[in-house]
């Protein structure tokens, strides 16, 4: 630790869950009531709003005086993500060099496909040239497929399933080979691909095996649980915020271990 630099502020990861404010933690709650810290939000473009600031808008939470968004765009090219992770964090980092802790507001859980561990790594590299270490506390939340899966009351998975967690980007020839393997494919970020992947569900006959949700827990949350409700996707624009879960009820399973005794692979020495 270098001596001349006072304590560092945190870095707080703050899961907000996916979009009703009643799924808000009590550990996240009592950091978003304190009125000494400083909060950042991603946004996609400066004409959208923050999601996540929406969430604790609609909670009723009052935002300390320094609270800003923080701009991370939708693209795959890796040099402006990079570009975009290091603005934000020469925003952040000198609020935590002069001692000050940070919200950073998540929609659903920090440490699940979210622009926080962008930014808390390039933050850790930027206190480390400085011969500093940054404290960082991740609040974990409810994930939008878990509560997608409650709201519909279904299980995400029982007894020896196995589950997918799959970005659609990789595309319905990569999510289709995951057939044979996992029991639920929990498809993320499907809008891109909403045509793509009804086509799919038609040629494999899993039409009445999936439902579609959008917004999971927003005022504005859509459901699409029927064949019929699915194929009229179709004829609508979808948000970026939706996910698709899909049963797989023909799945053959191998042989499973059973009980809790050690086993030994084969070839390998005990």
């Amino acid at each position: 630790m270098n001596p001349g630099l006072k304590k560092m502020g945190t870095l707080h990861g703050v899961s907000l869950g996916p979009g009703d404010p009643g799924l808000i933690t009590r550990r996240a709650w009592a950091l978003l009531e304190r009125t000494d810290t400083a909060w950042v939000y991603p946004a996609r473009s400066t004409k959208t709003p923050s999601y996540a600031f929406d969430i604790v808008a609609r909670a009723g939470l009052v935002p300390p005086t320094d609270h800003q968004s923080l701009l991370f765009p939708m693209t795959h090219d890796g040099d402006k993500l990079a570009r975009a992770w290091l603005r934000a964090a020469e925003v952040v980092w000198p609020k935590l060099r002069a001692g000050q802790d940070v919200l950073f507001l998540v929609e659903g859980d920090a440490s699940t496909y979210a622009t926080f561990g962008h930014l808390a790594r390039t933050l850790r590299a930027l206190a480390e040239e400085e011969g500093a270490e940054l404290p960082i506390e991740v609040v974990a939340g409810v994930n939008a497929f878990t509560a997608a899966c409650a709201t519909q009351g279904l299980p995400l998975c029982e007894q020896d399933d196995t589950v997918a967690l799959v970005p659609a980007a990789y595309g319905v020839s990569a999510i289709d080979r995951l057939l044979a393997d996992f029991d639920t494919l929990v498809l993320l970020k499907v809008k891109p691909l909403i045509g793509e992947l009804l086509d799919w569900l038609e040629r494999r006959e899993l039409l009445g095996h999936a439902s579609f949700v959008e917004r999971c827990g927003a005022p504005d949350e859509q459901v699409a649980d029927t064949p019929k409700a699915l194929r009229a996707l179709r004829e609508r624009k979808v948000s970026y915020l939706s996910l698709m879960i899909v049963r797989s009820p023909h799945r053959v399973r191998g042989e499973r271990i059973r009980g809790c005794l050690k086993k030994t692979s084969p070839g390998v020495a005990a």
